[in-house]
């Protein structure tokens, strides 16, 4: 059997049609969130590049990184609020943290294949979050 490592959870499950397109894309704006706040780990420095400068009057363009960042936070904090308590992990841990459904389910000790079911009710209270079209 070939495993494309690359592949994360949330798309395998929508390639095989356990998950909608609202779904999936209500697990990805999370996925940014999280990725643009910069909760993951690093590894190395930050390799960004420079600011290009200013515009005519002198104010800088849109929002600085560290606010970009803040921002990220508060959008990943209320969407998480928004899932409860109930469902955040699971939603963390496979949407996030990229983890298997069933090594998140083992994690969590619940049922085999109730992980699946749990997180799509996370995806849906996601989307609605997100005001992501039906």
């Amino acid at each position: 059997m070939t495993v494309n490592l690359a592949e994360s959870p949330l798309s395998w499950l929508y390639a095989r049609g356990f998950l909608s397109d609202r779904q999936l894309l209500a697990g990805e704006t999370l996925r940014a969130d999280y990725t643009a706040a910069v909760m993951e780990p690093r590894v190395t420095m930050r390799w960004d590049a420079v600011p290009s400068g200013r515009s005519l009057r002198g104010a800088p363009e849109g929002l600085k990184p560290c606010e970009r960042m803040v921002a990220a936070k508060a959008r990943f904090d209320a969407a998480m609020a928004v899932v409860g308590p109930d469902h955040a992990d699971i939603a963390w841990r496979v949407v996030c943290a990229g983890e298997a459904i069933t090594v998140a389910e083992r994690a969590l000790s619940w049922p085999v294949r109730s992980g699946r079911l749990v997180l799509k009710i996370a995806l849906d209270r996601l989307a609605d979050f997100y005001r992501l079209p039906h």
